[in-house]
C-alpha cells in the first residue's frame, strides 16, 4: 500500500494525500508537480525512475489506511536531473 507522504522532498511542500500535484516514483519518492515539473523533468533524482501522479486514495479508506506522518526532505535540496542521468 502507497506511503502517501505528507510533502516533497526537495522543497519541503506540504501535500495533502488527496493533492492533484503530487508525484511519486515507484520507490514512492514524492515531490509536488513543480519540482518534479522544474528542476527534475520527471525523474526521480534518488533512483533515476519516472515520477508520475501519485493516486488519491479515497477519504473513507483514510480512516483505515492513513497516509504517513514521515517527513522526508533534502535541505540541501534536489539536484536538478542532467541529461546524463536520464541516459
Amino acid at each position: 500500500m502507497l506511503q502517501l507522504r505528507p510533502n516533497c522532498e526537495c522543497c519541503n511542500r506540504d501535500l495533502s494525500p488527496d493533492a492533484l500535484d503530487a508525484r511519486i516514483c515507484s520507490f514512492e519518492c514524492t515531490f509536488c508537480a513543480e519540482c518534479a515539473d522544474t528542476r527534475l523533468q520527471g525523474i526521480c533524482p534518488n533512483c533515476g525512475g519516472e515520477l508520475v501522479r501519485r493516486p488519491v486514495r479515497p477519504a473513507a479508506k483514510l480512516l483505515n489506511n492513513p497516509a504517513s506522518t514521515e517527513r522526508v526532505f533534502k535541505p540541501q535540496g534536489c539536484k536538478p536531473v542532467t541529461a546524463e542521468a536520464r541516459a
